[in-house]
């Protein structure tokens, strides 16, 4: 018997260095909708996003961590490399993300018949896949 889930989706966390840059990416750029800031437990901020039924939470502390995560995406090191948005226009969001200073870590390219995908990466280096899905 598998997990009893309470909803259709998984809510991600990512703690940043800078949440003003953050949350430039991930809403003006990208387009996701800012629907609520909470307090972060220890200080800080998080800011509640949502993808689709995703729950992005952009957490800035005020602490700044010491440590970074490793970049380089999903073969710099172990552990979650990058997480996936399907769009529907992968080349017009990838040069969005291009023309708005942001690095375009893999270029649009087909994985299989149908699926096409590009990689960029945010402000703090975490890789987000955007995939586009013709299949």
């Amino acid at each position: 018997m598998g997990i009893e889930l309470g909803k259709d989706s998984i809510d991600i966390g990512i703690v940043v260095r800078d949440g003003e840059a953050a949350m430039k990416f991930y809403c003006e750029t990208l387009g996701l909708e800012h629907v609520a800031d909470t307090p972060a437990t220890g200080g800080g901020v998080m800011h509640r996003l949502m993808c689709g039924s995703t729950l992005v939470k952009i957490v800035a502390h005020n602490d700044i961590p010491v440590k970074a995560d490793n970049g380089g995406g999903p073969r710099g090191a172990s552990g979650i490399r990058y997480w996936t948005i399907t769009v529907k226009d992968l080349i017009a969001m990838t040069e969005k993300c291009r023309s708005a200073g942001y690095t375009v870590a893999v270029e649009p390219k087909d994985v299989r018949p149908g699926v096409r995908i590009s990689m960029i990466e945010d402000p703090d280096g975490n890789w987000i896949e955007l995939l586009e899905n013709n299949a």
